[in-house]
């Protein structure tokens, strides 16, 4: 009797459980390759839908019978030969990896444990077309007890599995492949790289800004030939760091036989100016920008953003922090599609110091197995280089710029000054003698307080995220106007002009934060350049009515270590300054670099096998705070965008768009809106701002701000 695993939807064809089987393994095995476990990935692939060989499956395919588990069945086979780690991907390869659990566990229970207890439809007629080889030693060089070791590399096989089953699944719906735009080869990108940079490397001008940008470029070209391994590239603002990481990417790519490039960054504002630098060099079919903001100009875009994203299959990846670190802790198929394509390749961690310090331990661990066990470069790659060498001692990190002393004096632009403690008033006089200038402060409610005091001034405007997407881009065109025509602009804003964001003031003022905020705000002073740096201050203060009590913790240490670093070097941009910091930080969050003991968790399982996967995806969030969305429709294409979501239009491009109109506030502020009757329920869980004049152009919305906000 034939047996099938997948029937199309006009019901005219039908595929059999060893075609698909066999179309599984033989992608699974390719792309466990990367990573040396080809025959892990086919073993896997022709093991894991042995389930549908059962009678109540075949009816629940050709007869719309009830729903059943196919899943379960491979987990046991595999246990049979005693191999947890490929049970697990094998149990959730549908619903995602699932716990461990405990040998306690009983049937029902829907971890590991108690599924392999569970009773399962018959399924020997495998048997008789399906035999599991055996597995072989995995090749993996544990990192700390080995438990992590152990789990991280079952999510890389997990990801080799649900990849290869999805396309091959979408191949035969489809009645052929879907196309795939894979782009250009790495060898046809570095062509067009090189044509860029090219007119760069005539300059050997040392004494110039340009030469000496063209100096770590050619060290980047240089030290891009090396082995694989974990680098740092410590440049300054303005040393031109992102086409130098760009470039020692793709030389340490073609040297070292690996597949991509990956970028990660911390902010969106980021990564959409970096993205779009990269599109315009390698062209747009050649760079994926995969985070939350990402817009399109119609649906086969969308629909060629998405058959990109799920897998992560081009040449150069620009993403999120949190998308790439959160995805190595999740237990979901979608999340992990991609992780395989992750092995043997270059990954750049720009801004590395933004790492989530209650996260950095597991976030650590990940670099460590990437490096280890999966044919990765990491190159951690800032103006503010964290002491990240202290917490891999096993590891060697190597310098890609010469002698980054001596750049970061070249390179410096402004003076920097430590006020001390001033008050609000004396900040106010010394803003209004300024022409040009540019005051951060921690808090959105001290923004607010200080641009009450100050809107009658010429020139000011201020900025937070009170403000909507779109009305931030809005203001900072305003402002860069401002600045270009010499024209009174004070801009009172919160730290998201910090990154990202182009803005040169002759003057800058920076409310005492960690020492990476200081140093990111200190980069928006004399930005290009063209004023003599003597001229040029940024000035660091308190408040006197010092309100760091109020801030969280998360901001209040940063803080109180930056005091201490001041204490004990004049100059606290210095790079011995930043690692004294940046050492200390770590030192007094101790524990807290693991807040939920995520890595313990998984060292406990070495032995038993049990893994706690599904728990850990559900505790492991970059972002923690819980805001919500409120949509402003004061402009003509947001009140288009809300039309077309009350005639029933909902989609991922209409989402996307969404955004652009959206203020993200605290719960607390959310209910206060809501039980004054100032929101409606649009669509679930989307509200719309109903009182108009609570928002305006000047503040952005006003509600009352609570003590601790911070941007």
């Amino acid at each position: 009797m034939m047996t099938y695993a997948h029937i199309s939807i006009d019901r005219t064809r039908k595929q059999t459980i060893k075609e698909h089987c066999e179309g599984t393994v033989k992608l699974a095995a390719q792309f466990a390759k990367a990573f040396e476990c080809e025959q892990w990935g086919y073993n896997i692939g022709i093991v894991h839908d042995i389930g549908k060989y059962s009678k109540a499956f075949q009816r629940r395919l050709l007869e719309n019978g009830s729903i059943t588990d196919h899943s379960t069945a491979g987990a046991q086979e595999l246990i049979k030969v005693k191999n947890y780690l490929a049970a697990y991907c094998v149990a959730g390869h549908h619903a995602g990896l699932p716990d461990g659990g405990t040998q306690a566990d009983t049937a029902d229970a829907k971890t590991l444990s108690g599924r392999l207890k569970k009773k399962v439809e018959d399924y020997s007629e495998f048997k008789n077309e399906i035999q599991i080889p055996e597995f072989p030693t995995p090749p993996l060089h544990p990192v700390g007890q080995g438990g992590f070791t152990q789990a991280f590399f079952v999510r890389m096989l997990f990801s080799c599995l649900v990849d290869a089953d999805y396309l091959d699944t979408e191949k035969f719906m489809a009645g052929n492949s879907v196309e795939r735009n894979a782009g250009d080869s790495l060898e046809q990108g570095w062509e067009q790289l090189k044509k860029h940079i090219s007119p760069w490397l005539m300059n050997d001008d040392f004494a110039t800004l340009n030469g000496r940008r063209t100096a770590i470029l050619k060290a980047c070209m240089e030290m891009g030939t090396k082995g694989p391994g974990l680098f740092s590239l410590t440049v300054p603002t303005g040393g031109g760091k992102t086409i130098s990481s760009l470039v020692f990417g793709f030389i340490q790519a073609l040297t070292n036989q690996q597949k991509r490039i990956i970028y990660a960054i911390p902010y969106t504002s980021i990564i959409e100016q970096t993205a779009q630098i990269f599109k315009d060099i390698l062209g747009n079919e050649n760079v994926l920008e995969d985070h939350s903001n990402v817009s399109f100009e119609n649906r086969e875009e969308l629909e060629k953003y998405r058959l990109a994203a799920e897998n992560w299959g081009k040449p150069v990846i620009v993403t999120t922090n949190v998308q790439f670190f959160e995805s190595f802790f999740s237990n979901k198929t979608s999340k992990c599609r991609k992780l395989h394509n992750v092995a043997n390749s270059v990954i750049i961690l720009d801004e590395a110091q933004m790492i989530p310090v209650n996260y950095l331990k597991p976030c650590i661990q990940v670099i460590q197995e990437l490096v280890e066990n999966y044919h990765c470069t990491i190159v951690f790659c800032t103006a503010t280089q964290p002491a990240l060498d202290c917490l891999m001692p096993d590891l060697k990190l190597t310098e890609i710029c010469p002698n980054p002393k001596e750049y970061f004096e070249f390179f410096r632009r402004t003076t920097l000054e430590n006020r001390g403690f001033i008050s609000q008033a004396e900040l106010i006089a010394e803003l209004k003698n300024e022409k040009q200038v540019l005051c951060i402060l921690n808090r959105r409610r001290s923004v607010q307080e200080l641009y009450e005091a100050m809107k009658g001034e010429e020139g000011t405007i201020n900025l937070t995220t009170l403000k909507y997407p779109k009305h931030r881009k809005r203001v900072l065109k305003q402002v860069r106007e401002l600045l270009k025509d010499n024209k009174p602009c004070r801009l009172i804003a919160t730290s998201l002009v910090e990154a990202g964001v182009d803005l040169d003031f002759q003057t800058v003022y920076r409310e005492l934060a960690g020492i990476d905020s200081v140093i990111q705000a200190n980069g928006r002073g004399n930005r290009e350049g063209k004023r003599d740096r003597n001229v040029c201050y940024t000035y660091v203060f308190q408040f006197e009515n010092n309100e760091c009590s109020s801030l969280p913790q998360s901001l209040l240490q940063p803080i109180r270590v930056a005091e201490q670093v001041a204490e004990n070097y004049p100059d606290i941009t210095s790079l011995e300054a930043i690692h004294d910091y940046f050492k200390r930080i770590y030192h007094y969050s101790g524990s807290g670099t693991d807040s939920k003991t995520i890595v313990a968790q998984f060292e406990k399982g070495l032995g038993s096998c049990l893994y706690p996967f599904a728990s850990v995806a559900k505790q492991f969030r970059f972002i923690e705070t819980v805001t919500k969305p409120i949509l402003i429709d004061k402009e003509p294409e947001a009140q288009n965008l809300v039309q077309r979501l009350k005639n029933g239009e909902y989609n991922q491009k209409i989402v996307r768009e969404i955004g652009q109109y959206c203020v993200n506030v605290y719960e607390k502020d959310f209910q206060e809106l809501l039980q004054a009757g100032l929101l409606n329920e649009i669509i679930p869980d989307l509200y719309i701002l109903n009182h108009s004049e609570i928002y305006s152009e000047e503040e952005g919305l006003v509600i009352h701000k609570r003590r601790g906000e911070t941007d």
